[in-house]
């Protein structure tokens, strides 16, 4: 029987600042993939639109971009030690997990970076568990897989996460969500999707849990 509440968090530009890298990395390789190098223009439409919305506007496959994606999570791991935890973030975790709930990490990053990114900062001794899961639209299907192996209640969850698709995967799974506007979608489009809650920065996150779970006392039933 689950007694605790648990946080469950995405990995990339929510807990750990990848973006910058993992774009630096896409413009170094996208000529191989006959992509174009991402500029300050690209990367603001990127921030206000839905991958899908993306996909159809650049003629780009589910398969070619997820070969895309494995490639610069490959490229990534070689740069572990360079990540840094988003400003404020250690501080947070901290707080939440001194207030008594539980952590964990769903990404799609490996198992193997986010073990190395923890260990280097210290943060491995906070989370329960790293759940690697990947799906570019079906992501409600890795998080009911996380919670039949871990056996968790989706009642007693809350996904915090930086995408329209962590909303939405969050929805399709019953799970309450936590939108943060730090990472790679604007807030203005983040909001358009009625999170639970929303996390302007690393702060903001402890409050928006402790809401979430005194809202609705079942959770604690």
């Amino acid at each position: 029987m689950i007694d605790s509440d648990y946080v469950i968090l995405d990995f990339d530009g929510t807990i750990a600042d990848t973006l910058e890298l993992a774009v630096g990395i896409y413009n170094r390789i996208a000529p191989e993939y006959n992509f174009s190098p991402v500029g300050e223009a690209e990367r603001e439409l990127f921030r206000t639109k839905k991958p899908q919305e993306l996909l159809k506007t650049y003629g780009v496959s589910k398969l070619k971009l997820l070969t895309l994606l494995l490639r610069i999570r490959k490229e990534l791991s070689r740069h572990v030690p360079e990540i840094k935890p988003v400003k404020g973030m250690e501080e947070a975790l901290r707080e939440i997990s001194g207030a008594g709930y539980r952590l964990g990490i769903l990404t799609s990053n490996s198992v193997e970076n986010v073990r190395k990114f923890l260990d280097i900062n210290s943060l491995s001794g906070l989370f329960d568990f790293i759940h690697s899961g990947r799906s570019l639209f079906g992501k409600d299907r890795v998080m009911k897989k996380l919670l039949n192996h871990e056996h968790l209640p989706a009642d007693r969850v809350v996904y915090v996460g930086d995408e329209t698709r962590d909303i939405e995967a969050s929805r399709a799974a019953g799970i309450a969500v936590i939108a943060v506007s730090w990472g790679l979608n604007h807030r203005d489009l983040l909001v358009s999707l009625s999170p639970d809650q929303i996390a302007d920065n690393p702060e903001e996150l402890p409050d928006c849990v402790r809401r979430i779970f005194t809202a609705n006392p079942q959770r604690r039933e």
